[in-house]
């Protein structure tokens, strides 16, 4: 039976959405996909649905009997009642053309054998013609995830209409009311009519608890999406991007979206259909009085004149208030994270100073903000209300002539109050879309950034690492208006060899660790590892085979088993245990009170800045990286933690190629060459014998040293 071909596979839906690529001409690497989604093992619908987004594919799972599956977009994949996968290539009424991940040749399945084994669950595909990267950010970006909720929407809109149908009853109903019922005293009209409020009062109630609930859903699903893109975006950015701006900028800018999707879901919607009925209502007034009629609409012209007058001062006030706003977050987060050095150099009162400054040139231009929002909303509210008392001053005139009814004047009046609402509501949304529009410039800055390479867009998928390293005239420089940190720079190092990198601080040693790594982008040149161009591999692809050390390693607030494991969850307790010996770890973890599942504390404030040390070396090894990086790994630790590193280089070392770059010359002993870095030029390469019978910067330097520790 075709059902026992897949039993033992666990991988049956990663393969087969490998087929699903290359039917859209798109090449899967497995064990990538599954790094993208931080998931090795047990691939499900949701994981696919994913990865397939992440590669351009439209993808969604639905339920699907068998009956329907010949009207569906084939080939899809099918879920199996034992939670393995099959491709449905072609089907009709009696049999489906099936493709099984393991088998080359398709397979004919009867319809009667097929639904025994079939859950009811599909995985539908169409490939994307555009992306959201093809298209400038702006609110047409927004879109398309606001159209894919249409059903939902459409029925906020529909309750929205019937509330505004109902609308034009009750105003008729009160005409009735005071015309007839008060004149002739008929109890029974009067009794029919208020029977026929409440039930219209009660339908609009419940209409509008029904638009509330669904909205509210709806508005939920699209404001994890945005942020969710938002997010996977933020993480695709170069590194470079990051560097450049404050962490308290960045995040100021990843909350305006909320002001985006506010805009979006929120009043416009309604507002679209009660502008819309504004045209009945006009009609509707018409039909009682052209001269009153009129008079109403005389006021739209000066709320559009309000508007005008108002929109460049509020634009201008919105820009100051994100601007103050985004230094006093980004202050914020700067002294909370620099607390320790604040309390070391009692700079409390100074600092406090400074943030109340901030904070207040930010409640000032917030108070500007508001005032010209408050005054443009006042100012309109007014003319709205002098053009009532006009409306109540003619009409009584009519009432007093006879010319009209007391009933078709409230009539008129509470229609007329229909038309001045929404307009009165398009003045404020006209405010909240120059909000949204500030907003968008503001993120702007995050999604018209170009993202590094991406899984969809791999043009190598970099294979195994032997070690090899070379630049080929390679120059870089952080912008154009800055001189070069890295001049013309050639070298090659030998997979396998351990090389140190010396030099003054400033002179580009960590630029080098950083364009290897493809966090930086050579501007002139060429930089390849096993002979392979890194600038057309997968970034992904690349870093995971590369390990890095840096002078001051992040840790989450996780267990020490989770921070060594982040990169590679599939690792055993006894993997994790290994190169936690290596890395002279493995001791002080069992001393701790839950050893490997004791918690770190945010950036690892429960350890010492050796035991860090040493953590970040273990999770470095892990991978078994075939090029490791020490990028002053050992500068700040104590001579206990560097002489443990030390003792277990060797070891640490093995079977890679391995770059130290040190301030401590004495960190560089088992070093097979050493580079010489002067001002972003490499001026010496050799062994450490050749380079101090050479007499130069090395020598400089290593004597200096050796001064150093005789006194």
């Amino acid at each position: 039976m075709q059902e026992e071909n897949i039993k033992d596979d666990k991988d049956t839906a990663i393969k087969c959405l490998g087929i699903i690529m290359q039917f859209h001409d798109i090449v899967l690497n497995e064990e990538q996909a599954k790094h993208s989604i931080g998931k090795y093992e047990d691939i499900n619908e949701i994981d696919i649905v994913t990865i397939a987004k992440n590669m351009n594919l439209k993808s969604k799972i639905a339920d699907i009997k068998y009956d329907k599956l010949e009207k569906m977009v084939l080939p899809a994949i099918a879920k199996l009642n034992d939670n393995t996968y099959i491709i449905i290539a072609k089907a009709d009424k009696e049999k489906i053309l099936a493709l099984f991940p393991d088998k080359n040749a398709p397979t004919i399945i009867k319809k009667d054998e097929f639904t025994k084994i079939y859950s009811g669950k599909i995985i539908l595909f169409t490939k994307r013609y555009f992306t959201k990267s093809d298209v400038i950010f702006g609110i047409k970006w927004f879109i398309p995830d606001i159209i894919k909720y249409k059903k939902p929407l459409s029925q906020v809109l529909l309750a929205a209409f019937t509330m505004q149908v109902l609308g034009l009853f009750t105003p008729m109903m009160m005409q009735v009311v005071i015309d007839k019922v008060l004149v002739h005293g008929s109890y029974s009209t009067l009794n029919v009519l208020a029977v026929g409020l409440v039930i219209i009062t009660i339908f609009e109630c419940l209409m509008q608890m029904a638009r509330g609930y669904v909205f509210s859903n709806t508005v939920s699903k699209i404001d994890v999406i945005l942020g969710a893109r938002l997010f996977r975006h933020l993480f695709t950015l170069p590194f470079r991007y990051f560097e450049s701006r404050r962490v308290g900028d960045t995040i100021a800018r990843v909350r305006e979206l909320e002001n985006i999707r506010a805009f979006l879901t929120g009043t416009p919607l309604t507002l679209l259909i009660d502008t819309m009925f504004v045209v009945v209502y006009i009609a509707v007034m018409f039909f009682y009085n052209t001269k009153l009629t009129l008079t109403v609409l005389l006021s739209l012209p000066i709320f559009a004149l309000i508007s005008i007058i108002v929109t460049p001062i509020f634009k201008a006030r919105l820009e100051e208030r994100f601007f103050t706003g985004a230094k006093e977050q980004a202050y914020l987060v700067e002294t909370v994270t620099g607390v320790q050095t604040i309390k070391s150099l009692a700079l409390e009162n100074q600092i406090q100073r400074k943030f109340e400054e901030l904070i207040s040139n930010y409640i000032k231009s917030t108070f500007k903000t508001n005032i010209v929002s408050t005054n443009a909303s006042a100012i309109a509210s007014t003319v709205q209300k002098i053009f009532d008392i006009i409306i109540l001053y003619l009409g009584a005139h009519l009432v007093i002539s006879q010319k009209m009814s007391v009933g078709t004047l409230i009539a008129f009046r509470m229609l007329s109050s229909r038309v001045s609402s929404p307009i009165l509501r398009l003045v404020q949304v006209w405010q909240d879309f120059q909000q949204t529009s500030v907003s968008i410039d503001r993120l702007s800055d995050i999604f018209n950034t170009k993202a590094e390479t991406n899984i969809q867009n791999t043009k190598i998928t970099m294979p195994e690492i032997k070690g090899e390293i070379e630049f080929q005239n390679v120059r870089f420089r952080y912008n154009t208006e800055q001189s070069e940190v890295i001049s013309n720079m050639n070298f090659k190092i030998n997979a396998g060899e351990i090389i140190g990198v010396v030099g003054r601080s400033g002179s580009g040693k960590s630029t080098i660790s950083k364009l290897i790594q493809r966090l930086y982008i050579p501007e002139v040149g060429k930089i390849t590892i096993d002979k392979i161009d890194i600038s057309l591999a997968d970034v992904s692809s690349l870093r995971r085979q590369i390990g890095v050390v840096l002078q001051e390693n992040f840790l989450f607030n996780a267990t020490i088993k989770e921070n060594i494991s982040i990169h590679y969850p599939k690792a055993t307790i006894e993997q994790i245990m290994q190169v936690c010996k290596i890395a002279g770890a493995h001791d002080f973890i069992l001393e701790l009170p839950n050893g490997y599942d004791e918690m770190v504390g945010e950036n690892g404030t429960g350890l010492s800045g050796g035991q860090k040390q040493r953590i970040a070396i273990a999770r470095a090894l892990l991978t078994n990286p075939k090029i490791l990086i020490f990028d002053e790994a050992t500068s700040a630790l104590d001579y206990e933690s560097e002489s443990i590193i030390q003792n277990n280089l060797k070891q640490i070392c093995k079977d890679k190629t391995v770059i130290i770059i040190a301030h401590r010359l004495s960190t560089l002993k088992d070093a097979d060459k050493i580079m010489a870095i002067d001002k972003g030029r490499l001026i010496e390469y050799g062994t450490k014998q050749e380079l101090l019978d050479k007499k130069g910067l090395y020598y400089y330097l290593h004597s200096k040293q050796e001064r150093g520790n005789i006194c």
